[in-house]
């Protein structure tokens, strides 16, 4: 797993960090990092029935899913959350850490990554950089190219 401080840097990718306690629920988040502007977020890492395809879907931490209208819109068969596992295998991470930050593990490009396109509107975005002990604070035009540089672009869906 590479170093997201190092990837971000290398890549000019701008960000202002927020040390914080561990946060595993939206809720938590909330109450720690209430004065942060920008679009706080709400990650999915999902796989289709069969496992072959893996998506990591970032929306608005309010929003309720429904995945089975999600598959539709993302083209896929029925949708469920992945393992931990298949977490760890394409995106390095631990559950409570999943962000935007995580595909510049996806070296193989294995996952597709989709934004609501509400969160796109925002002026920044909030991010785990890899780890749920901190927060940073991602202006989109950084984040568009972060996304670029990971070779993943930017994809938005309306949810």
């Amino acid at each position: 797993m590479r170093d997201i401080y190092e990837f971000l840097e290398e890549n000019e990718v701008g960000y202002e960090r927020h040390d914080h306690e561990a946060v595993f629920t939206v809720e938590e988040s909330k109450q720690l990092s209430p004065e942060l502007e920008g679009a706080s977020t709400k990650n999915l890492f999902l796989r289709d029935k069969k496992g072959s395809r893996h998506f990591l879907v970032t929306v608005q931490e309010d929003k309720q899913i429904d995945l089975k209208a999600l598959s539709g819109k993302l083209d896929s068969s029925r949708l469920s959350f992945a393992s931990t596992e298949r977490l760890k295998t394409h995106l390095g991470i631990e559950p409570g850490s999943v962000s935007l930050l995580a595909l510049a593990n996806d070296h193989d490009k294995k996952v597709e990554a989709f934004i609501d396109k509400d969160i796109w509107q925002e002026d920044a975005i909030l991010c785990h950089p890899l780890v749920n002990t901190s927060t940073l604070v991602i202006p989109r035009k950084d984040m568009e190219q972060f996304l670029e540089k990971t070779g993943h672009g930017v994809k938005l869906i309306e949810i």
